[in-house]
């Protein structure tokens, strides 16, 4: 089955915000205390009830602002690493692509939250389980569009297959490109492709993205090195513990019978 997606063309977004109110609606998640800070940008960062929002960046080039939105929220990586370290197995991708969180498994160990490269998922202190966008799966699967995408009232976010989508977006980068040259499609090729992609109109760091973003070295490590022989480990790490706590036993008991018969022969 065709991967399943949606697009962010930046160019059209307006950073009214409609996908972020629209989220929390259709999550039943509560509104949160936000301050003003002196920047457009009213949510500061995700939250374990806030799994979407807006950021704004805003920069002075040769006399002219310029501001940048873009949409946060999980990217449903097409390799995910949050779903290789999980070690309740609480995350799958579903047929359509989306990465889902199983929350009867989670046990909010905040392991993938150390290995997305994105910096995604949060602790919901409340729930104790880790959170993220779900890409709306139960609306989906009865043919609905995600909240934020029927939200959107510029049609900056767009829903569907993903090579069509992909398609899409580098048509529209193609035609931001006499513009502005650095125009890209974010998420086509960055840690082995995202379901999630963004048209931006200028470089990633612009939008507050990684240019390349990596996953850990030690999440590397991990997944494939030290996890498939784990269980091994703990098995050799138990027997060495046994047979250590027997040898010391042994040879306590053969040091004591010696002395005894050194005090009999004195």
């Amino acid at each position: 089955m065709a991967k399943k997606g949606y697009l962010v063309d930046t160019s059209k977004c307006i950073g009214c915000r409609g996908c972020v109110v629209a989220c929390k609606q259709w999550n039943q998640l509560p509104a949160e205390e936000t301050r003003f800070k002196g920047t457009y940008q009213t949510v500061p960062d995700l939250t374990g009830n806030t799994l979407t929002m807006i950021s704004f960046h805003e920069y002075e080039e040769n006399g002219q602002v310029k501001w940048y939105f873009t949409k946060r929220q999980c990217m449903h990586c097409l390799e995910p690493a949050c779903m290789k370290v999980c070690p309740q197995k609480a995350i799958l991708v579903n047929e359509n692509g989306a990465v889902v969180r199983d929350y009867d498994k989670c046990v909010g160990c905040q392991y993938c939250a150390a290995a997305c490269p994105f910096h995604i998922p949060r602790y919901n202190k409340e729930t104790d389980k880790e959170t993220k966008c779900s890409l709306c799966t139960e609306r989906t699967a009865e043919g609905e569009l995600p909240a934020c995408v029927k939200a959107c009232i510029t049609g900056a976010l767009q829903y569907g297959d993903r090579d069509e989508l992909l398609a899409i977006a580098r048509k529209r980068v193609s035609e931001l490109k006499a513009d502005n040259p650095q125009a890209n499609v974010y998420g086509e090729d960055q840690v082995g492709g995202t379901n999630i992609l963004d048209v931006l109109a200028d470089a990633p760091s612009k939008y507050g993205f990684e240019e390349n973003p990596k996953i850990p070295t030690a999440i590397h490590a991990w997944q494939d090195i030290i996890k498939p022989y784990f269980p091994w480990l703990i098995a050799l790490t138990g027997a060495v513990s046994v047979f250590s706590f027997f040898s010391t036993r042994l040879l306590g008991v053969g040091k004591e019978e010696a002395h005894e018969g050194e005090s009999v022969d004195g």
